[in-house]
């Protein structure tokens, strides 16, 4: 199954650089310092860790792509999987391939969630000492999860607004308030299994004041009608889970609050710059800069979704080459009879 991810991964990649180029712009703050660089060749790479949980502000119906992305400049592409609403199972081909693909679909019922979540969870929690396994026999594993459970449109911010006056918050300008409930029970499973949550504030350019990405960058005009968003911006950052209260669901609840509201200075902020803030810094070992061993801060990375190498495209095909050999050897051997 990681094979087949690993060839979706990389013909979304291709489709995206052939059918909707794309400029990507990424930065981020200290905590990612040295896990991300821009090759000579001008790609991105990224050194996040082979375990992890992913949340993201959500706008459109492609993020998803674009992240899966991120997978692939950290060869995670074969080990990716999104926490998706229950409805995107039905979409024909793409909605059987997710379920193919191992994602997890929550209809938004809690008491019919909680089970399979948990099933799900802790089959990405097993250890075994397969091929694929990490370090400690633990499989690699991206999880993408939306905490705001939607994207960003009239609705939804008409609802965030409701949900906030009723509970006494803030709403925000250029995001959803985040749901808790998913996330930390997300967290808890898998505690013991990873040391960080890593966040992305996802921002696109050519979104006028008062409209909504959704209405201007849909699947159908980005691949096929060649409007793909200006730009998409991402700022990095990630968190220790030692230092989120797990335990709590009232300090959690409190702690993704403030981490959004975080976000949504982040997306002020580029909507008066036309960037994200980025660390430029370097880490030093004994009160020098090593030239040999030193964490650079990557600073603004421009760069466009496209493969590392062109030969990689052939392992779009590798899937489905045992089907079509094992379709003309069947037709070989029946020809075969019934010429005998």
């Amino acid at each position: 199954m990681a094979l087949c991810k690993q060839s979706f991964g990389i013909l979304i990649t291709t489709m995206t650089q052939w059918w909707s180029p794309t400029k990507i712009r990424i930065s981020g703050d200290e905590s990612v310092r040295g896990e991300l660089r821009q090759t000579e060749d001008g790609r991105v790479e990224c050194d996040f860790p082979y375990r992890l949980v992913m949340i993201a502000n959500h706008q459109i119906y492609t993020e998803w792509i674009y992240l899966w992305w991120i997978a692939y400049t950290a060869r995670m592409h074969g080990h990716f999987y999104i926490i998706l609403k229950e409805s995107l199972k039905q979409i024909p081909v793409l909605g059987w391939a997710m379920q193919l693909f191992g994602f997890i679909f929550l209809a938004r019922n809690w008491e019919r969630d909680r089970p399979r979540f948990q099933h799900r969870l802790r089959k990405l929690n097993s250890r075994h000492n397969g091929p694929m396994s990490g370090p400690e026999g633990l499989d690699p594993m991206w999880l993408l999860l939306f905490p705001e459970g939607t994207n960003l449109s009239a609705n939804s911010r008409n609802s965030s607004e409701k949900w906030a006056n009723k509970n006494g918050l803030r709403d925000f300008d250029h995001c959803l308030l985040p749901r808790a409930t998913g996330l930390l029970f997300c967290l808890q499973e898998l505690d013991g299994t990873l040391d960080y949550i890593y966040d992305c504030t996802i921002a696109y350019e050519g979104i006028p004041h008062g409209q909504f990405g959704e209405e201007l960058f849909t699947l159908r005009g980005t691949y096929l009608e060649g409007r793909p968003p200006k730009s998409v911006n991402m700022h990095w950052r990630k968190f220790a889970l030692p230092q989120i209260p797990l335990n709590d669901p009232k300090a959690f609840e409190q702690w993704l609050y403030e981490r959004w509201k975080e976000k949504d200075d982040l997306l002020e902020y580029y909507q008066r710059t036309g960037n994200f803030p980025a660390d430029e810094g370097k880490d030093k070992w004994n009160g020098a800069v090593s030239p040999d061993k030193v964490a650079c801060g990557a600073g603004h990375i421009e760069t466009e979704v496209r493969p590392a190498r062109t030969r990689e495209v052939l392992q779009i095909l590798l899937p489905v080459a045992p089907i079509v050999l094992i379709y003309y050897l069947l037709r070989i051997i029946i020809s075969w009879f019934r010429s005998g």
